[in-house]
């Protein structure tokens, strides 16, 4: 949470109602934005990964499709998420065997009146979601960790960096 008391809600009107941004009289600028997700499973999960024996199939290039196919339809399954012309969408891979980690970073970009934080932030996600539905078979111990946005660019905030908070076992809902 913020101390900034001039942030405030965008998707609420002064009474309290919901609303999709007006972005009619934003200028249209070059935005960016990288988002960062980790899969944790076990180790040789990772090795059946990099060496292509998972029977569903290569798991990574599949998991960059199902991103970049999600980062597209953002607008359909986030409510109030402006429509974009992307110009841009990548996946990464990173796989560290010993640790059983696979990082992923999705880099989306637009020439647009808002950005393209949370089209990246779905990119990710769904490419964690995917490594997960076509490895479950071989490994129960999945898990899905610390997707958020690392940077974003573009727009009146310029350029603005963010690292993730710590896992901790707080409260849960």
């Amino acid at each position: 949470m913020t101390s900034d008391t001039n942030k405030h809600l965008t998707h609420l009107d002064e009474s309290g109602n919901i609303h999709m941004v007006d972005v009619t009289d934003r200028p249209e600028t070059v935005r960016e934005a990288i988002a960062r997700a980790r899969v944790r499973m076990a180790p040789q999960t990772v090795q059946l990964i990099e060496t292509n024996q998972v029977s569903k199939g290569s798991v990574l290039e599949v998991a960059k499709i199902a991103g970049i196919m999600a980062a597209k339809q953002t607008p359909q399954i986030i409510p109030l998420c402006h429509p974009l012309p992307m110009t841009h969408i990548d996946i990464l891979f990173t796989v560290d065997s010993e640790q059983g980690l696979v990082e992923i970073e999705g880099r989306t970009r637009t020439n647009y009146k808002t950005g393209v934080d949370v089209e990246a932030l779905t990119a990710v996600t769904v490419a964690a979601l995917t490594i997960y539905d076509m490895c479950k078979g071989v490994d129960t111990t999945i898990t899905l960790e610390q997707a958020y946005v690392a940077s974003k660019s573009g727009g009146k905030s310029g350029t603005v960096e963010f690292q993730p908070q710590p896992l901790s076992s707080g409260t849960h809902l």
